[in-house]
């Protein structure tokens, strides 16, 4: 008979959800909106319920089973754990949508370690909408539990005043950039050029309507003006490259700090990976790697082994006991998954 494990991936821009059997299958896969729910502009709490009573049943129907049929279920939340009080309200909207009690819900940046790693113990650093790393390490008496195994965060504040290095900080960054250039307390570069042009200014005043008023602060779209700031740092714009740079060594600050929090010791190495669309910069990840390298500590740095929302998935089947083998991890597709269906208007 065979397992299903249904794994999602929740993030600021979108969710993804996949299934995958025991012997390393993708079954389906599919792209929905965002559950990030704390934001000012989101419609709250309710939103979460919504995106997984359709996202559920809709993945279960292109893999072909019902929901009973999977033996379990993780749901990777942004959010989830940081307001305490809301825990109950989201697990019972995967209990909802699922329709049984075989799952767990946890936080999102459980599913970049799942995937980064397959698993196994080390330090993942997410940076997308917004940044935080998470890592394990057998034995070690820091953090909480969280499933299998003790885990440590750092950073994930959230955008008010943190998430350092990640694309909302890296746009936030370039706004006031752009600000500056405008006023003359700084040099015109490229970069008040390409933002002009990114965001459809006809004076540069109208920025703060836009970002403010119409757009009031949106983690998602402020987030988005990060391929405008790489395409400006190209350009030769020294305010946009400083900021790719800054972003680089604040998630290398990240790591760092898990590092010692998990009590890794001096000489021994450190698995690392690494996750989020903001790794997708070249310029950022050299800088990044060209960090870590100067450490005195010791790391081990790989790239991705599996996509977040594979992550997920995997991560459900160790939460059932029955973890995926050697050659079921080999079938599994390396790079990230190409949805076949979208949920309202999200990507797909």
């Amino acid at each position: 008979m065979t397992d299903f494990f249904l794994g999602c991936d929740g993030g600021g821009t979108k969710t993804g959800f996949v299934v995958v059997t025991g012997e390393g299958r993708l079954a389906a896969s599919l792209a929905a909106p965002s559950t990030y729910y704390l934001s000012s502009h989101s419609r709250g709490i309710e939103l979460v319920g919504e995106v997984l009573a359709e996202a559920v049943p809709a993945i279960c129907s292109q893999a072909g089973i019902a929901p009973d049929d999977i033996r379990f279920a993780f749901f990777g939340l942004p959010g989830y754990g940081e307001v305490r009080a809301d825990v109950p309200r989201l697990d019972a909207a995967a209990a909802d949508a699922l329709r049984h009690d075989r799952f767990r819900c946890d936080n999102d940046m459980l599913c970049g370690w799942a995937g980064s790693l397959a698993g196994a113990d080390g330090i993942n650093v997410i940076a997308g909408t917004g940044s935080m790393t998470y890592g394990r390490r057998a034995g070690s008496g820091g953090g909480a539990r969280t499933g299998a195994g003790a885990g440590v965060r750092v950073g994930g504040w959230g955008e008010l005043f943190g998430d350092e290095g990640s694309g909302y900080w890296i746009g936030v960054q370039a706004l006031r950039a752009f600000t500056k250039m405008s006023d003359g307390r700084a040099g015109r570069g490229p970069l008040h050029d390409v933002l002009s042009r990114e965001m459809g200014l006809d004076a540069d005043i109208d920025l703060i309507a836009l970002v403010l008023h119409r757009w009031r602060g949106a983690r998602q779209e402020i987030a988005a003006l990060a391929p405008a700031v790489r395409e400006a740092a190209i350009s030769g714009d020294r305010y946009a490259q400083a900021i790719l740079a800054d972003a680089a060594a604040e998630l290398v600050t990240l790591v760092d700090a898990t590092r010692r929090r998990l009590g890794f010791e001096p000489g021994e190495a450190v698995p690392v990976s690494y996750s989020g669309g903001i790794f997708a910069m070249p310029e950022v990840l050299q800088a990044f790697l060209a960090g870590i390298s100067v450490l005195p500590a010791s790391y081990r740095v790989t790239r991705p082994r599996y996509p977040p929302v594979i992550g997920a998935a995997l991560y459900a089947a160790t939460l059932a006991g029955a973890p995926l083998d050697d050659a079921a991890l080999h079938a599994l597709p390396a790079t990230p998954i190409a949805p076949h269906t979208g949920l309202g208007g999200a990507p797909g």
